[in-house]
């Protein structure tokens, strides 16, 4: 098993595949983007198989999250998804995106094995989403979480990220949607994982905002611990159910007692927490001909120096020198 000091188990593998992305949200990245890891830092479509393989067959992982930058970007994923489905056991298989190529993908990612996705809509206004994103691609956005859905990629779940004097209006009209819609949306604080470091704590949109916004046009009731266990969302049922929203607090109501969750990077860094500055290497074990056994070994050894917590509430915490985009969600 992946265990830590703190008797906590990780069964949650996040992949993430590439540090490039096709949209610049300005609370990841610049807008003339960022320095793309080189070719040959990057993880091959095998060694990422091969790294999955030891983490599900030996190290006791169940789910697995393909992540980036922006994963329909890499042009071996159907190919990755097919062989991790054939695993024995078989993890569970997600993947979030910014859902621009889901049109074109969702079917034949539905065909390799995958379960399911996430998809980042910020917002139903296609100007705001011009403004957030620098892209005109709102219409792609709607269309990608439609062929998702279509193509049984199901549950299909919104990601939402609000900003101040932008789309921190929108909650309420984001949730009628996603209902009506059948999408299951969750709202996401945001997070010191800019690549510019402009984060401030001061004016951010926190889970209390949310609710409190939310409660003016729904009745939210609280599902409990019981049910969420190690998710990161705090979930409500709407007006009684059957739907849900989410809310992940990273900032304001910190889940790190509970966290199951392991990351690789794309060039092929263990993390063990998305805020860590530590990082562990596995492709230079990996191109070394080291065994699996060997891999294994130093993936527990990373795991086991994880934190108690992100430390976000500490006056000395420092935000990670990687940026969201190459840390991957």
């Amino acid at each position: 098993m992946l265990i830590d000091t703190y008797s906590r188990v990780a069964t949650d593998l996040r992949v993430s595949l590439t540090d490039r992305c096709n949209l610049r949200c300005t609370y990841c990245m610049p807008e003339e983007g960022l320095e793309w890891l080189a070719k040959p830092d990057l993880l091959t479509d095998d060694e990422i198989v091969r790294l999955i393989d030891i983490a599900v067959t030996t190290l006791g992982i169940e789910g697995v999250r393909f992540t980036g930058g922006e994963p329909l970007l890499r042009p071996g994923l159907a190919g990755i998804v097919e062989q991790v489905a054939a695993l024995d056991p078989r993890p569970q298989m997600s993947l979030t995106t910014n859902g621009i190529g889901l049109k074109r993908t969702a079917a034949a990612l539905k065909a390799a094995g995958l379960d399911r996705v996430n998809v980042s809509l910020d917002t139903l206004r296609p100007d705001v989403f011009k403004t957030l994103t620098r892209r005109d691609r709102h219409k792609d956005v709607i269309e990608g979480l439609y062929a998702a859905r279509e193509a049984g990629l199901t549950p299909v779940k919104a990601n939402s990220v609000l900003m101040p004097g932008l789309n921190d209006d929108e909650a309420p009209e984001l949730l009628a949607w996603a209902v009506e819609h059948d999408y299951e949306l969750r709202f996401i604080e945001q997070m010191p994982l800019d690549a510019q470091h402009g984060w401030k704590r001061d004016g951010m949109i926190t889970a209390g905002d949310i609710l409190t916004s939310l409660r003016t046009r729904f009745e939210l009731t609280e599902e409990g611990s019981e049910q969420r266990g190690s998710a990161p969302a705090e979930r409500w049922l709407v007006d009684g159910g059957p739907h849900n929203v989410g809310v992940i607090a990273s900032v304001t109501r910190p889940f790190c007692a509970a966290c199951d969750r392991t990351r690789l990077t794309a060039d092929g860094q263990v993390r063990t927490c998305l805020f860590a500055r530590e990082e562990t290497d596995l492709r230079e074990a990996l191109r070394s001909d080291a065994s699996d056994e060997e891999i294994a070994r130093i993936w527990r050894e990373a795991m086991w120096g994880k934190k108690a917590g992100a430390g976000l509430d500490d006056p000395t915490f420092v935000q990670p020198g990687r940026p969201m985009s190459a840390i991957g969600g």
